[in-house]
């Protein structure tokens, strides 16, 4: 595909004059004159039983609207997460409750003319509470005599109320107890990872109103706007039709928006109400009653050979969901799914309890379980190497998965279910190893004097990934033909910034010999764009991009028929390049012609063409991380002074769009292993929910992060795509904590690594 004109061309967004104009609308740009505003008043304890609610004082409050209860809307258990029909999360959620689960849960809704007012109504409501025992971490909520968070008799789906987990995974390969029979050496050590959020610039805001027809159109910042249309219709028991979905510009997302958080109250006000209604997180509320990444306790197992062949290799998990069990099952499952088949190993076992606590909901992160993974895995094949006394980079060469190896877990462990069969077609990582290590080849010693005292170490960690869920992910693509030869791009993925909008737009151009700006393009209305699942599990350039491709080779056939009746010819006899249709004897007609007479010739038509496309495979895209660490002795402060990651995408459709979720990613997991931390007081509330408490990485924490794009021949994408949003967050807190051990020959086996804790481990080692 050497003549490409347009994939593989780093070519603008097609929204970028927009964006630097301030020109695309945000939700609450699209608020009108006069909507209501609703807020929500939350639980200040763990865990309680709602005994009665006063509002009568609240509603005699001018301004005030509406005041809702449990006992004013439906009952009707359903799970936040929007994932695909039938959701394997258990339906465990309620509109409104009569028992709160978490700091910050849900317990009643005001709705009035201003915002001011609806804050001022919520302290005049009067609650009265049943407290009951609170359990904050995710063993203790497993252990015999545990307060039972989830004993209401309505919930579906969860694997053991009663102790309380919400799920359960199990999967073997082989056997693992006479894997470390026969092995050699058998290392088994314990990790941890916390409880972080995304921290998107745009909260959560959703705004709906009633259109002329009484249906209800529902404006919102979202990643899954079909699913969106599903679950609120479901829930406010009216019927799919009466619900349009937009998403419009959306300010970041990362996972926390691929659920119903604030959708189904705003359906059901406006549904009330009759008004246009909106509804706006605070960054406070984002923190606590949003989502988080899962934490997770892991136990490693790995027995080897005496030359340093894996023979087995075990993992254990419990997870914490929070609350509630948003993706309870599909995340933890993608811990082992993710991470283990990375090294080949004839045994393997992968067992993972998800427990409730009364703490706020886990949910998707981008990575989608696979860091916490990745954390065990390669701090844990640094470990072995340095007890094996071999090469870590060696050791991993030596187990990696390869080109043409079968996945062995594919089949046994997909998203919630029995998977797949994977079959690795293409593999570029001995390029991102090689790359990536000489974009960070080590600088020398750091300064040091009598005042500072430094230690430098580089450390490195591997990765694979998946594109898309294989049997789940599916998206549609209309395009419709336009006279003077533009082309009107329909598609239901949701852009949140990707650059998706553009990177969709140019396959289709390529198909149909046109530039870039022939394609006009229209994302996520459920009124007017095709299904598509949405914005997640990395899938969108490859399934959407494959739907796009089809409906555009269906429009070009279209074309070349009536191309063939201008030429006169047979139209299975033209040629098809630069745009143009080509005869045998020579004479061409270019695209945009053929789109005119379409129109105006003499066979009037409009052409418009649909297609979809269901993935059944999941190409794995590679990467490896370098990182280099400064240390300081005295404050126990740690400074990434280099880091870069290099990545099989198979083909980057567009390279700068590519390099920059490359280098997203890394800074995201920059601060996963180095400062991010959700913190709870011993009475379930979290004390740091601010920007000036929760410290995320800005620009001044990072160094010149290098994002390295290595491309391979996937065959199971029409360009040859790969996935690049996730994978790089994967590994680049194993690859920093590598970095630290490297430096000061201090392991750290819990997130993240603040200044007290690594001063703490210093201290301890006498250094």
């Amino acid at each position: 595909m050497s003549d490409l004109r347009v994939v593989s061309k780093s070519l603008p967004k097609v929204d970028a004059e927009a964006i630097v104009r301030g020109v695309p609308h945000y939700v609450m740009d699209m608020v009108p004159a006069g909507a209501l505003h609703a807020v929500i008043l939350r639980s200040p304890h763990a865990h309680a039983g709602i005994k009665g609610i006063d509002v009568e004082r609240a509603k005699a409050l001018p301004g005030v609207v509406l005041v809702l209860t449990h006992k004013d809307v439906p009952r009707v258990p359903f799970t936040t997460a929007g994932q695909n029909y039938p959701e394997p999360s258990p339906y465990d959620t309620f509109m409104l409750d009569d028992k709160v689960r978490f700091v910050g849960d849900r317990v009643a809704v005001v709705v009035a003319e201003d915002k001011q007012t609806a804050m001022a109504a919520l302290a005049l409501l009067e609650v009265e509470y049943e407290m009951l025992p609170a359990v904050l971490d995710a063993r203790d909520a497993l252990k015999e005599g545990a307060p039972v968070i989830h004993d209401e008799t309505d919930s579906q789906g969860i694997h053991d109320a009663g102790r309380n987990l919400a799920a359960h995974i199990e999967m073997d390969v082989g056997s693992v107890e006479e894997g470390f029979a026969e092995a050699d050496y058998v290392f088994e050590k314990e990790f941890s990872v916390q409880y972080v959020q995304h921290v998107p610039m745009e909260n959560h805001v959703s705004m709906a109103y009633l259109d002329d027809k009484r249906r209800v159109v529902l404006v919102t910042s979202t990643q899954v706007p079909f699913h969106v249309r599903r679950i609120v219709a479901r829930v406010n028991q009216i019927p799919i039709s009466r619900v349009r979905v937009i998403k419009p510009r959306v300010g970041g997302a990362f996972g926390v928006k691929q659920e119903v958080i604030l959708e189904d109250l705003c359906v059901h006000i406006a549904l009330k109400t009759g008004k246009p209604v909106v509804m706006e997180f605070s960054r406070a509320e984002e923190f606590f009653a949003s989502r988080t990444r899962h934490p997770m306790y892991l136990k490693i197992k790995t027995g080897f050979k005496r030359d340093g062949t894996m023979i087995a290799n075990e993992l254990r998990v419990v997870a914490n969901t929070g609350a509630y069990g948003a993706h309870a099952l599909t995340v933890p499952s993608n811990t082992g799914s993710k991470s283990l088949p990375l090294y080949r190993s004839p045994n393997i076992r992968y067992v993972a309890d998800v427990a409730y606590t009364n703490l706020p909901v886990a949910g998707a992160f981008r990575g989608y379980g696979a860091p916490q993974g990745y954390f065990a895995l390669e701090s844990m094949m640094d470990e072995v190497a340095c007890e094996l006394g071999m090469d870590p980079l060696e050791l991993r060469r030596k187990n990696l998965i390869r080109q043409g190896d079968e996945d062995p877990i594919a089949t046994k462990l997909g998203e919630g279910k029995e998977g797949f069969a994977r079959t690795v077609e293409s593999c570029g990582m001995e390029d991102c190893i090689r790359l990536a290590s000489e974009a960070v080849p080590g600088s020398g010693p750091p300064e040091s004097g009598p005042f500072r005292r430094i230690k430098r170490g580089r450390g490195f960690a591997l990765c694979m990934h998946g594109t898309g869920i294989p049997g789940d992910d599916m998206a549609g693509a209309t395009i419709k033909v336009n006279e003077d030869g533009s082309f009107n791009l329909l598609i239901g993925a949701a852009d949140l910034g990707t650059g998706s909008d553009t990177v969709l737009a140019q396959m289709a151009a390529e198909v149909l010999g046109v530039a870039l700006d022939d394609m006009v393009v229209y994302s996520a209305d459920t009124d007017c764009t095709p299904f598509d699942v949405g914005a997640y599990a990395s899938s969108t350039t490859f399934v959407s991009g494959t739907a796009v491709v089809r409906a555009a080779e269906k429009v070009r056939e279209r074309l070349r028929a009536v191309a063939g009746d201008l030429l006169g010819t047979d139209p299975g006899s033209l040629e098809f390049e630069g745009g143009c249709f080509e005869a045998p004897q020579g004479k061409r007609i270019h695209v945009k012609e053929a789109a005119l007479k379409s129109f105006y010739g003499e066979h009037k038509q409009q052409i418009v063409e649909s297609a979809s496309f269901l993935t059944m495979v999941c190409p794995p895209p590679f990467c490896a991380c370098f990182a280099e660490v400064d240390v300081d002795l005295d404050t126990g402060m740690i400074r990434v002074i280099d880091i870069a990651s290099a990545v099989d995408v198979g083909r980057a459709i567009n390279p700068t769009l590519a390099e920059g979720q490359i280098v997203g990613s890394i800074a995201q997991g920059v601060g996963y292993a180095l400062t991010e931390e959700m913190i709870f007081n011993d009475k379930g509330k979290n004390v740091n929910a601010s920007l000036m408490d929760y410290k995320v990485p800005v620009s001044t924490d990072l160094p010149d992060i290098k994002g390295l794009i290595v491309e391979t021949d996937e065959p199971s994408h029409p360009f040859g795509v790969k996935s690049v949003g996730e994978i790089c967050l994967d590994n680049v807190a194993p690859a920093i904590t590598n970095a630290v051990f490297n430096a000061t020959g201090i392991r750290f086996r819990e997130l993240p690594l603040t200044p007290e804790r690594v001063l703490k481990a210093l201290r301890k080692a006498g250094l």
